[in-house]
């Protein structure tokens, strides 16, 4: 692997030209694309198998203005008044008739004739029927509709528009972003103390993710892409396009200021340093393919998205970044007598002590006690964990100034929160009477004597003859344990009444569908982790050709994700700092923000194990030395771990502050993961344990090795590098494959 990559470096370091107009003309192809054919993304979310999607599919055919979107006018009269007030109830019917003839609407439903008026009578709720599905649904659309509502205020109305035409998660770049990106700038400076060298991870990251994404919106023309897919894959593509690239340069920085020739650097670095972002992106690119196990379309589709930019990245670092190195030559070598080639040559020689290396000598001098504290502190980080609570969103997890919340909340307050999450139980018949059959499931439903049924409508039903559908309204929101369990229950009493009736009776509807979701990925979770993190560490057993490495890399993502959640069910669940962050309210976490969580941190976790274990194990492979090497590794990789930890956690921290509140806590589980697992696990427990298992720690059983390719990452034939220090000959590598460890002395 190394060997190839070294001589891919070289390749694109002479024919420089070449590949950077490759790239160029990439990107000119992917903006041509995208300016001939647009993209379109789908905010549908289908759950293939489940109850409340057949139902939902059944009612497509039979009944299609059941599960077309729909949208609510909410109107509230000013205190004191009531909107059977004359000029209220003028100005509520003729908007209410105005917005029948909007654009796309099939029917408004006057909200007098359907006795949608409060109890208190301020309040009355009008229902816009759209017979499309979201993505069909014109902004424009939307636009009008909310433009025909709020002239309704003129009379001294408050109208407000909610419902399910508005969708909870898109593609947004706002000014947390921009900060993410200063920040990360204002650490590539720190890092190599010169503009250009700054400016190169942040290029080529730039380019990579600019192509990545549009490719992404170009594929969604010719297949079905969630509007959730960019979001996750800006933020992914990001943080590791700049870190990829900083690995490389911050290697060829090093050779350089050691007296390197920059062809030679350059191949060398993209060697070594690209094989550890090569098998870093791999097990990323592995953790996002796995969220394909759940099952679920757009969570899939989200997975793939991420992982194809994941894989541009590593590309653009492997092949765009040895070309800019060769345009920018020696340029890059530390000015002699700098600040920076004074730390890049004391780094390189070992001759004065780095504050990676102080820490992993701190840390190593009483392993067990380093091991056992960091256990229990993340520990504590993960106790809020146990709370955690999953659902999907809706818009009562919009915006507090959003209308869309605004309705939401005007609707719990004079109907009850169960009327934002009605349920439909589909009555299907072969012959009966299916409106006679589904008045029999009501009546049947309303006998169970459920506490948290607030009213079971007459029965709608269908066209074709054989269907019908029964509205029940829960007592709870959507999002409520209530709500769940209500589904629950109605679903175990369901075969009863299917038999009583000799009909098929399934509970569907959005709220029913989003239980499904909930269900399916808590079901998930396991297999996923299995089939994941069984190909990861598997991955990691052909890098290292060890044992003991890949289960500590196991272990130390175990407790970097319980921290993560911990902090996740503190915001969003008990509303610590939720205010800053700008969360709107509390409440249950999102349903696949978990599983998501798991993916993208196994393999940006796995990114540090690689970077700061590949260079200790380099050193070991050249030395023979395992103590040594633990430091030395440490002493060589701290600082760009330390970068780009900082980079990735000031891109994920930038993204907490994103109107998506789907994007939200993913971000705020990132940001304090990545921190968690570089600083605590990675630079802390990681050294502790190699140092407290000792040389076992790259210990191989004879059979297993003859078994494994070698893969050489460490570049160990290329040879070692000359360097300044040397006195005599380099102690041979260590053998493998003797199921034993070698003298060290």
């Amino acid at each position: 692997m190394a060997t190839l990559l070294y001589k891919l470096g070289r390749s694109a370091f002479r024919r420089r030209g070449r590949f950077l107009a490759g790239w160029l003309l990439l990107l000119a192809l992917v903006g041509g694309g995208l300016a001939a054919f647009g993209s379109h993304l789908d905010s549908e979310a289908t759950i293939p198998g489940s109850q409340a999607q057949k139902g939902i599919d059944i009612l497509e055919k039979s009944l299609p203005s059941s599960t077309g979107v729909t949208a609510q006018i909410v109107f509230v009269a000013p205190r004191g008044s009531t909107v059977d007030d004359a000029r209220y109830r003028s100005v509520i019917e003729k908007t209410v008739e105005t917005a029948g003839g909007a654009p796309q609407v099939e029917t408004a439903v006057d909200p007098f004739e359907a006795e949608s008026v409060s109890a208190d009578r301020r309040t009355a709720m009008a229902q816009v029927l759209y017979p499309v599905k979201r993505d069909a649904l014109r902004d424009t659309s939307v636009e009008e509709l909310e433009r025909i509502a709020f002239d309704a205020r003129s009379s001294g109305l408050q109208a407000e528009v909610g419902g399910t035409i508005y969708s909870t998660a898109g593609l947004e770049v706002g000014i947390g972003e921009v900060i993410g990106l200063a920040v990360a700038v204002v650490v590539l400076l720190v890092t190599f103390g010169s503009l250009l060298a700054a400016g190169l991870p942040l290029l080529t990251a730039l380019l990579g993710l600019v192509v990545g994404l549009g490719g992404l919106l170009l594929v969604s023309n010719i297949a079905t892409v969630s509007s959730t897919a960019p979001s996750l894959a800006l933020m992914i593509g990001l943080a590791v396009g700049i870190d990829y690239a900083l690995l490389i340069l911050s290697r060829h920085r090093t050779q350089l200021a050691s007296g390197m020739d920059p062809e030679e650097s350059a191949g060398r670095a993209t060697g070594t340093a690209g094989s550890a972002v090569v098998f870093a992106g791999l097990t990323v690119i592995v953790a996002l393919c796995g969220l394909t196990v759940v099952g679920i379309p757009f969570l899939s589709v989200m997975g793939l998205a991420a992982a194809g930019t994941v894989l541009l990245s590593v590309l653009v670092a492997v092949t765009l970044l040895p070309a800019l190195l060769g345009f920018a030559g020696a340029r890059l070598r530390p000015r002699s007598g700098s600040r920076t080639d004074r730390r890049e040559r004391a780094t390189q020689d070992g001759h004065r002590r780095t504050g990676g290396e102080r820490w992993a000598r701190l840390v190593t001098r009483r392993p067990l006690v380093t091991v056992v504290a960091v256990v229990i502190g993340l520990g504590v980080m993960a106790l809020p964990a146990a709370q955690l609570s999953l659902a999907m969103p809706d818009n009562g997890t919009a915006a507090p100034e959003s209308t869309q919340r605004k309705a939401y909340d005007l609707i719990s307050d004079a109907f009850g929160p169960g009327r934002n999450g009605r349920l439909l139980v589909l009555v299907q018949t072969d012959g009966a009477d299916p409106g006679a059959t589904a008045g029999t499931v009501a009546r049947g439903i309303d006998d169970l004597g459920l506490p948290e049924v607030l009213s079971v409508s007459a029965p709608q039903t269908a066209t074709d003859g054989r269907t019908a559908i029964v509205t029940v309204v829960p007592k709870a929101g959507p999002r409520a344990d209530e709500t769940v369990g209500l589904v629950r229950d109605i679903r175990a009493a369901t075969p009863a009444l299917a038999d009583r009736t000799d009909s098929d009776v399934l509970v569907t509807g959005s709220t029913a569908a989003a239980i499904d979701v909930s269900d399916r990925l808590k079901d998930s979770l396991l297999p996923f982790a299995v089939i994941v993190v069984g190909l990861a560490l598997l991955l990691l057993l052909l890098v290292f050709r060890s044992i003991v490495v890949p289960l500590k890399a196991a272990f130390g993502f175990l407790l970097s994700v319980a921290a993560s959640f911990g902090a996740v069910v503190a915001v969003f669940q008990w509303g610590w700092l939720a205010d800053r962050i700008g969360v709107p309210t509390t409440g249950p976490v999102f349903s696949f923000m978990p599983i998501v969580l798991m993916a993208v941190l196994f393999g940006l976790a796995m990114d540090y194990e690689v970077f700061l274990v590949s260079r200790m194990r380099e050193e070991y492979v050249h030395t023979g030395r395992h103590g040594a090497s633990v430091i030395s590794g440490a002493r060589h990789a701290s600082r760009v771990v330390t970068a780009a930890a900082l980079i990735m956690f000031a891109v994920f921290a930038s993204f907490v502050t994103a109107e998506d509140l789907t994007l939200k806590p993913i971000a705020l589980g990132l940001a304090v993961g990545i921190l968690v697992d570089a600083v605590v696990v990675r630079m802390t427990l990681v050294p502790a344990i190699l140092a407290l298992v000792g040389e076992r720690s790259w210990w191989l059983p004879r059979w297993l090795d003859r078994m494994l390719p070698d893969l050489d990452m460490e570049g160990a034939k290329l040879g070692a590098p000359t360097r300044p220090e040397d006195s005599g000959p380099a102690p041979a590598p260590p053998g493998r494959g003797n199921g034993t460890c070698p003298t060290i002395t």
